[in-house]
């Protein structure tokens, strides 16, 4: 079979939900859409607590694992990616972070047009901000950006350590500063989940030059020469060529993007060559400069049954949970993977920028996807905001449902290091401050025995993890490492973009979502000459 769009798109995640609703929009341009997952219909992913039931869901999530992270005690380490309508979008914890100001300012290093101040304005475009438009925010746009409905007193309290740790009160982490404690706003929209899929595709579906293939997994990118013609596909057991009159977008994923290039010839010469792959173009950047935010996770025990925990274990309370939900679209199942949190400076910090992220959780487990602690339990994680540290992501076979070669060197630098080890001390220093004490029975891990600098390293070796930013496997600049021009076309190819976060060439400073879908804002417009 074979059919013929202006644009084709290969992959409905953040990035590609936006870019199919704009590329659509004046009705004078075909699109096609291929997600490799079905449609979002499970109902657990419109109920924001739900992202807990989704986290090793197999109809939904690629599920990929790393290989042995040298770093981190050989441990391979598990990465969620979302594989249905609005990919990561749909099953990631809502938070709403766009970074530090300073990040973008670092992009527009060899890359024109994504300083701060040109890429505010795709922000506040992409937002529909519940608490209303300012000098940061807009409103009407797609994305719904509200605050979480309820104050914890556990939240209230972590605030306030923090406060007596020195450090201030932040109403708005996306404002004018993004330094200190406060409660995280979410991608939520009356306690349900404003996904990629909700707020850009949803109300493009019904438009006739839009046409949304789900279950189709694309084999790799077609080319003439250098010249990106088309995509192969196969859904629903046939294998179909769509082809593009102006260009193939490739909107996969920092994990699933580099091994698509790959294996369409557009990869490392080596690894083409290992594979049996013909060359289209041989470039060492594809599948380079992988980079992600490590987590290191502090659970204790509580005090009080005031926690998730206690929630869960008791038949009453779930019920009522519930009911609040339904009812009122209020309570614990509207909360996201950070309650309160903040941004922090360890010693370390360079330029006046917190170096760390602190997400707070009122529940406590062992390890993500897995049960609820069966005690009254919290958590405060640290999160290195700019790591040094590089891997790769490669493809392992020319075959389309090989799972990827994943490696990210989590610590493998001095600097990274000393930073995971400095943040997780500022958070035990919040945690002792009077405000949080009364709330702490003891710590459950990593432990009091855990004090020396190099006992508190063995832990993040033994128990840090991705907190799911897969970033800059495809990254733009104008290095020999960059795979995108500033205009986030392929360089030494024709009609072939990428856009998603393996372009980043450095993970903002916090949550990557808000990131990709102004990535894409911005790209949509570059691509219809409108920027």
């Amino acid at each position: 079979m074979e059919e013929t769009y202006d644009f084709v798109i290969v992959g409905a995640g953040s990035a590609g939900c936006v870019l199919a609703n704009r590329l659509s929009a004046d009705g004078k341009n075909t699109v096609l859409l291929l997600e490799a997952g079905p449609r979002d219909t499970n109902p657990w992913i419109h109920i924001p607590l739900g992202y807990g039931r989704l986290f090793v869901d197999s109809k939904i999530n690629w599920g990929y694992s790393s290989e042995p992270e040298p770093h981190l005690n050989g441990r391979r380490i598990y990465n969620p990616r979302g594989k249905v309508l609005g990919g990561s979008s749909s099953i990631n914890g809502l938070i709403y972070i766009r970074g530090q100001p300073e990040d973008f300012d670092d992009w527009r290093a060899g890359n024109r047009g994504w300083s701060w101040a040109e890429v505010l304005p795709y922000f506040k475009r992409a937002e529909d901000q519940a608490r209303g438009a300012d000098e940061w925010h807009g409103t009407g746009g797609p994305l719904a950006v509200s605050d979480c409905c309820d104050p914890h007193p556990l939240c209230e309290a972590f605030i306030d350590a923090a406060e007596q740790a020195g450090f201030p009160r932040n109403p708005d982490f996306n404002g004018a500063t993004q330094e200190g404690a406060g409660y995280y706003q979410l991608t939520s929209r009356r306690g349900r989940r404003c996904s990629a899929a909700v707020a850009y595709l949803r109300p493009a579906l019904r438009r006739p030059n839009l046409r949304v293939v789900t279950e189709a997994l694309t084999s790799r990118i077609l080319f003439e020469g250098r010249t990106a013609s088309g995509v192969e596909y196969r859904a629903h057991g046939a294998l179909t060529t769509a082809k593009a009159r102006r260009e193939v977008i490739v909107a996969a994923g920092a994990l699933a993007t580099p091994p698509l290039l790959q294996r369409s010839g557009v990869g490392p010469a080596d690894l083409l060559k290992r594979l049996g792959i013909t060359p289209v173009l041989a470039h060492e950047g594809v599948g380079r400069n992988y980079h992600d935010h490590l987590q290191v996770r502090v659970a204790l025990r509580c005090t009080q049954k005031i926690t998730l925990n206690d929630d869960m274990v008791s038949l009453g309370r779930k019920v009522a949970m519930g009911l609040r939900y339904a009812l009122l679209r209020k309570g614990m199942l509207t909360i996201g993977a950070g309650y309160a949190g903040g941004f922090f400076r360890t010693p370390l910090a360079e330029d006046h920028r917190p170096d760390i992220q602190s997400h707070f959780l009122v529940f406590s487990l062992d390890k993500m996807g897995e049960a609820l602690h069966p005690f009254s339990g919290f958590t405060a994680s640290s999160c290195q905001l700019r790591p040094e540290s590089r891997g790769e992501v490669m493809a392992t076979s020319p075959d389309p449902e090989a799972p990827p070669s994943i490696r990210a060197n989590f610590l493998a630098t001095e600097k990274d290091r000393r930073v995971n080890v400095e943040g997780l001390k500022l958070i035990r220093r919040i945690l002792a401050a009077p405000a949080m004490q009364r709330f702490i029975a003891k710590e459950h891990e990593p432990g009091e025995h855990v004090r020396s600098d190099d006992e508190i390293l063995a832990y993040c070796r033994e128990r840090g993890s991705t907190i799911y930013h897969p970033s800059g496997t495809c990254k733009m600049g104008d290095d020999p490492l960059a795979v995108v021009d500033h205009r986030l076309a392929v360089r030494g190819l024709e009609r072939f973009r990428v856009v998603d976060a393996s372009v980043m060439p450095q993970v903002p400073s916090g949550n990557t979502n808000a990131a990709v879908i102004m990535i894409a804002e911005k790209a949509s417009d570059m691509i219809l000459g409108t920027a």
